[in-house]
Protein backbone atom coordinates (compact mmCIF):
# COMPACT_ATOMS: atom_id res chain seq x y z
CA UNK A 1 0.00 0.00 0.00
CA UNK A 2 1.01 3.58 -0.57
CA UNK A 3 2.00 6.08 2.07
CA UNK A 4 0.19 9.31 1.36
CA UNK A 5 1.61 12.51 2.76
CA UNK A 6 -0.59 15.53 3.41
CA UNK A 7 1.35 18.76 3.19
CA UNK A 8 -0.15 21.84 4.83
CA UNK A 9 1.16 25.33 4.10
CA UNK A 10 3.08 24.56 0.91
CA UNK A 11 2.72 27.10 -1.86
CA UNK A 12 2.13 26.15 -5.46
CA UNK A 13 5.66 27.33 -6.24
CA UNK A 14 7.13 25.06 -3.55
CA UNK A 15 5.16 22.07 -4.84
CA UNK A 16 6.27 22.79 -8.42
CA UNK A 17 9.89 23.05 -7.26
CA UNK A 18 9.63 19.66 -5.52
CA UNK A 19 8.24 18.06 -8.69
CA UNK A 20 10.88 19.72 -10.91
CA UNK A 21 13.70 18.52 -8.64
CA UNK A 22 12.41 14.93 -8.84
CA UNK A 23 12.11 15.25 -12.61
CA UNK A 24 15.72 16.46 -12.92
CA UNK A 25 17.00 13.64 -10.69
CA UNK A 26 15.18 11.13 -12.91
CA UNK A 27 16.66 12.72 -16.05
CA UNK A 28 20.14 12.26 -14.56
CA UNK A 29 19.35 8.57 -14.06
CA UNK A 30 19.01 8.78 -10.28
CA UNK A 31 16.47 6.60 -8.55
CA UNK A 32 13.41 8.64 -7.64
CA UNK A 33 10.83 7.20 -5.26
CA UNK A 34 7.21 7.68 -6.19
CA UNK A 35 5.42 10.16 -3.93
CA UNK A 36 1.72 10.43 -3.27
CA UNK A 37 1.12 13.89 -1.84
CA UNK A 38 -2.00 15.93 -1.18
CA UNK A 39 -1.28 19.59 -0.50
CA UNK A 40 -3.39 22.15 1.33
CA UNK A 41 -2.40 25.80 1.28
CA UNK A 42 -3.25 26.31 4.95
CA UNK A 43 -4.35 24.60 8.14
CA UNK A 44 -7.82 26.11 7.73
CA UNK A 45 -8.13 24.47 4.29
CA UNK A 46 -7.32 21.06 5.77
CA UNK A 47 -9.61 21.68 8.74
CA UNK A 48 -12.48 22.51 6.37
CA UNK A 49 -12.05 19.07 4.79
CA UNK A 50 -11.14 16.81 7.73
CA UNK A 51 -13.85 16.59 10.38
CA UNK A 52 -14.07 13.81 12.98
CA UNK A 53 -16.83 12.09 10.97
CA UNK A 54 -14.77 12.24 7.77
CA UNK A 55 -11.73 10.86 9.58
CA UNK A 56 -13.91 8.01 10.87
CA UNK A 57 -15.17 7.43 7.31
CA UNK A 58 -11.58 7.28 5.97
CA UNK A 59 -10.51 4.79 8.63
CA UNK A 60 -13.53 2.61 7.82
CA UNK A 61 -12.89 2.72 4.06
CA UNK A 62 -9.25 1.84 4.64
CA UNK A 63 -10.25 -1.34 6.45
CA UNK A 64 -13.44 -2.07 4.48
CA UNK A 65 -13.73 -0.68 0.93
CA UNK A 66 -17.40 -0.11 0.17
CA UNK A 67 -19.19 -1.21 -2.99
CA UNK A 68 -21.43 1.88 -2.92
CA UNK A 69 -22.33 5.04 -1.01
CA UNK A 70 -25.51 3.40 0.24
CA UNK A 71 -23.56 0.42 1.60
CA UNK A 72 -21.04 2.75 3.25
CA UNK A 73 -23.80 4.80 4.90
CA UNK A 74 -25.40 1.61 6.18
CA UNK A 75 -22.08 0.25 7.51
CA UNK A 76 -21.38 3.55 9.30
CA UNK A 77 -24.95 3.88 10.61
CA UNK A 78 -25.15 7.36 9.09
CA UNK A 79 -27.54 9.26 6.87
CA UNK A 80 -26.94 8.65 3.13
CA UNK A 81 -27.02 12.36 2.27
CA UNK A 82 -24.30 13.21 4.82
CA UNK A 83 -22.09 10.29 3.74
CA UNK A 84 -22.50 11.35 0.10
CA UNK A 85 -21.45 14.89 1.03
CA UNK A 86 -18.45 13.66 3.03
CA UNK A 87 -17.28 11.29 0.28
CA UNK A 88 -17.61 14.07 -2.32
CA UNK A 89 -15.45 16.43 -0.26
CA UNK A 90 -12.85 13.76 0.53
CA UNK A 91 -12.73 12.59 -3.10
CA UNK A 92 -12.25 16.18 -4.30
CA UNK A 93 -9.33 16.50 -1.90
CA UNK A 94 -7.79 13.27 -3.19
CA UNK A 95 -8.39 11.26 -0.03
CA UNK A 96 -11.10 8.88 -1.31
CA UNK A 97 -10.95 7.12 -4.64
CA UNK A 98 -14.14 6.31 -6.53
CA UNK A 99 -13.82 3.31 -8.85
CA UNK A 100 -16.34 1.34 -10.86
CA UNK A 101 -16.35 -1.35 -8.18
CA UNK A 102 -16.64 0.95 -5.16
CA UNK A 103 -15.03 3.44 -2.79
CA UNK A 104 -11.49 3.13 -1.49
CA UNK A 105 -8.96 4.74 0.82
CA UNK A 106 -6.07 2.66 -0.55
CA UNK A 107 -3.12 3.88 1.41
CA UNK A 108 -1.32 2.71 4.48
CA UNK A 109 -1.16 5.96 6.36
CA UNK A 110 -1.53 9.70 6.09
CA UNK A 111 1.40 11.78 7.29
CA UNK A 112 0.72 15.43 7.90
CA UNK A 113 3.45 18.06 7.57
CA UNK A 114 2.46 21.51 8.76
CA UNK A 115 4.79 24.34 7.77
CA UNK A 116 5.35 27.07 10.36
Amino acid sequence: MTKRKIIVGESLEEAAKRVAEAWHRAERGETVETEDNVSFTSWSCLASVMSDKRHELLKHLHRHPAPSLRALARELGRDYKRVHEDVSVLASAGLVERRKDGLYADYEEIRTVIAL
